[in-house]
């Protein structure tokens, strides 16, 4: 008699059991989602290029070139902020009066407030035109939801891992519209010249043409995109609007009898939770594990081209803005071409709580490689040892890359019920969004308070480091495999 092996007490890699059969994808609405996934990135990237010289041409920094900087943060936290206090409501929204709706309602948002960006003339406007794209743009979150939805434990890694030819897609053309139809009728003379609205609004053309390319996505979604949650029993949204997303008549029944419809007569249909109902010891476990990530790998990406970029006499290795660019757009490319070709087959293998635990673990030892990138440029200048280290903290970054995967797996698992999903990604999403803020703020002071002269120069290294460990500590509390808590279910 074999005796099996408690989930906690398994090996780390060892293999997982894995069903005999794979569910094919469904390919007929997969597709679409991979369109969904572009515009949030077409959008800002579109934007990235020209807002710089957009801040200098409406005169608020008044031509203090230290400050556009700053005025151009305002304008990312703007988003960020508005993006957090509503992301969640708009996912409870999605599970209640379905996830088609709320999609559509979003890439409207983007649409509108693109114009609007192009359209603005003063700083005020265009603070208030992402603070409407970020308030009602919770696009990326529900299109999240809809693959859980349409996928099971079996495809779900395969799905996920083309995801990156979508994120590639909109970080690469978003810029080349931004950079090179900003300012047309100066760059173009022959072709804009003679146009009075775009001479008056020089970035319009830019705005107007992502904004195009989301309008035909939207009528795609509006034509092809099949509603994923079951609309039976659903709460219209004017009484959402009376009641409240935490009223009393979702506390008290979390399940609905159908007697026409979708489903079976008599058959119990599962009904979106309240807030509270949600916050399972599994849910906050993985709240507990993706916050911690999230956090090292945004205050990482933030501190990185700073650290590029410093002086080498104070700890950085003086690289220019080409070769900064050159280095994070190929090691972009890079993982997530690893991630197409390999995710599916390392989950298979190892699965996602061995690949989540080794993707933070990597956090250790590209910490260690600041200080000895630093020390080999001071010591010999950027030669051969620097070039090495510098791709081989790029190269382990892929396994930090492969953790966001994992974590879809470990979210759809934890959800007390689907019908619950879209809410309970949200929950997540909305840490998310925190630490987007939190990280690289946080990792940007403490990265400038250890280059200041008196202070700890190994502060950032420390600071790195507790935050690897923490995340190595909250994902000891993943099950070996997100079926494990699916089958409890």
């Amino acid at each position: 008699m074999i005796v099996q092996q408690n989930d906690e007490e398994a090996p780390l890699m060892q293999q997982p059991e894995q069903p005999t059969a794979r569910t094919p994808l469904p390919w007929d609405q997969f597709w679409i989602l991979l369109l969904l996934e572009m515009p949030d990135f077409l959008s800002s990237r579109t934007l990235a290029p020209f807002i710089p010289q957009l801040i200098r041409d409406i005169g608020v920094t008044h031509g203090d070139e230290s400050q556009v900087g700053h005025y151009a943060g305002i304008l990312e936290s703007s988003y960020y902020a508005a993006h957090t206090l509503t992301i969640f409501h708009w996912s409870q929204l999605s599970d209640h009066m379905g996830r088609k709706p709320v999609i559509l309602i979003a890439l409207s948002a983007i649409v509108i407030s693109m114009f609007s960006f192009g359209l603005s003339k003063t700083f005020f406007g265009l603070v208030v035109s992402r603070i409407v794209c970020g308030a009602f743009d919770p696009s990326d979150t529900v299109v999240k939801s809809i693959l859980m939805d349409i996928t099971d434990a079996t495809n779900m890694p395969k799905a996920y891992s083309y995801i990156p030819i979508s994120v590639m897609i909109g970080n690469t053309v978003g810029p080349l519209i931004g950079g090179s139809l900003s300012r047309p009728a100066d760059r173009f003379p022959d072709i804009f010249g003679r146009s009075e609205l775009l001479k008056t609004y020089p970035y319009l053309l830019p705005c107007s043409i992502s904004a195009l390319f989301v309008s035909i996505i939207w009528l795609v979604t509006y034509i092809r995109l099949k509603e994923s949650v079951s609309t039976t029993g659903k709460t219209p949204l004017w009484e959402l609007m009376k009641k409240g997303f935490f009223g009393q008549s979702y506390s008290r029944l979390s399940s609905v009898i159908v007697d026409s419809g979708e489903g079976s007569p008599g058959e119990v249909q599962p009904r979106p939770l309240p807030l509270r109902a949600l916050l399972t010891p599994k849910v906050l476990s993985v709240i507990a594990s993706y916050a911690t990530m999230d956090l090292f790998q945004k205050g990482f990406n933030s501190v990185l081209p700073v650290f590029y970029a410093t002086p080498i006499q104070l700890g950085g290795l003086s690289l220019d803005p080409p070769r900064i660019g050159a280095l994070l757009a190929a090691s972009d490319v890079i993982h997530g071409i690893f991630r197409l070709l390999f995710y599916t087959q390392l989950h298979d293998r190892f699965g996602a709580r061995a690949i989540f635990i080794t993707g933070v673990s990597s956090g250790i030892p590209i910490v260690i490689l600041f200080p000895v990138t630093s020390a080999l440029a001071r010591a010999y200048g950027i030669g051969m040892a620097v070039w090495l280290c510098v791709v081989v903290q790029l190269a382990l970054k892929t396994s930090l890359v492969l953790c966001f995967p994992c974590m879809a797996l470990f979210i759809r698992a934890a959800a007390p019920n689907r019908a619950s999903l879209g809410t309970t990604n949200g929950i997540v999403m909305v840490v998310v969004a925190v630490a987007k803020v939190i990280g690289p703020a946080s990792a940007a002071s403490v990265f400038s308070y250890s280059l200041q002269e008196g202070h700890d120069a190994w502060s950032i290294y420390y600071f790195f480091i507790a935050i690897v460990f923490l995340a190595v500590g909250t994902a000891l509390l993943l099950p070996r495999n997100p079926s494990v808590w699916e089958d409890s279910q």
